[in-house]
């Protein structure tokens, strides 16, 4: 079982940045590729990014390429969302998710989420 707690959003000036966080609990943070998804009201959940167990994979959505990174830090159980050069169209309620395999389609567990309002 992992319980993912995200962190880190707020209310940005379009072209501002926010840093995301999700913290993970136990000990085997390291074994879960990772991945953030958002949602934006009355849309579906789409994908934004995500990142191999050991960080050294990554890929994004082509609407965030460029501007958006995923990392992790493995000893503090954490993967954090940097947003750059943020856009309107990024406000969403922004997850963390975790999946046992890079190659695994669905994820297991989700977070609840923290709101990014990006304003024009």
């Amino acid at each position: 079982q992992v319980q993912l707690v995200e962190s880190g959003g707020g209310l940005v000036q379009a072209g501002g940045s926010l840093r995301l966080s999700c913290a993970a609990s136990g000990r085997t943070f390291s074994s879960y590729a990772m991945g953030w998804f958002r949602q934006a009201p009355g849309k579906e959940r789409e994908f934004v990014a995500a990142i191999s167990r050991s960080g050294y994979s990554t890929n994004y959505a082509d609407s965030v390429k460029g501007r958006f990174t995923i990392s992790r830090d493995n000893a503090k159980n954490t993967v954090y969302l940097q947003m750059n050069s943020l856009k309107p169209e990024d406000t969403a309620n922004y997850y963390c998710a975790a999946k046992r395999l890079w190659s695994d389609y669905e994820y297991d567990y989700w977070g609840q989420g923290t709101q990014v309002t990006v304003s024009s």
